[in-house]
C-alpha cells in the first residue's frame, strides 16, 4: 500500500509561508493594536496633568515592552513615547536606524484626546 502525497497549491503554498513569516517578522498591524491598547490602559480618557506625564509614558512604554516580548518572537525592542499637552505648540521628530529592512521593522502610532497627544514608536530589531 502507498501513501498518496497530497499536491500543495500556490494559495496553500502562499498561505504556509505568510504563517512562518509571520512567526518571525514585524508585524505593523500587530504591533500597533499592542501600542494602542497601552496608551488606552495607561491614558484612556485622561485629561493632560503635567503631573502625571511621567507616570503615563513609563505605563505606555513598559505596558508596550511587556506585550511585545510576550509574542516570542526573536526582536530586540526599542519602544519610546512622548505625551504632549494640546496647547497649539509644534513638535518635530525624527529618528534614523541602519539595520536591515527584510527583517527588523518600525511602527509609530500617533493617539490623541482632547488635551492631550501621545506619540510612540516601536522598532523591532532582529536577533
Amino acid at each position: 500500500m502507498t501513501a498518496k502525497r497530497k499536491k500543495s497549491t500556490p494559495e496553500k503554498e502562499k498561505e504556509q509561508k505568510y504563517t512562518k513569516r509571520g512567526k518571525t517578522s514585524f508585524v505593523v498591524d500587530e504591533v500597533s493594536n499592542i501600542i494602542k491598547e497601552a496608551i488606552e490602559s495607561a491614558i484612556g480618557g485622561n485629561a493632560y496633568q503635567h503631573s502625571k506625564v511621567n507616570q503615563w509614558t513609563t505605563s505606555v512604554v513598559e505596558q508596550s515592552l511587556s506585550q511585545l516580548t510576550k509574542l516570542g518572537k526573536p526582536f530586540k525592542y526599542i519602544v519610546t513615547c512622548v505625551i504632549m499637552q494640546k496647547n497649539g505648540a509644534g513638535l518635530h521628530t525624527a529618528s534614523s536606524c541602519f539595520w536591515d529592512n527584510s527583517s527588523d521593522g518600525t511602527c509609530t502610532v500617533r493617539w490623541e484626546n482632547k488635551t492631550m497627544y501621545c506619540i510612540v514608536s516601536a522598532f523591532g530589531l532582529a536577533i
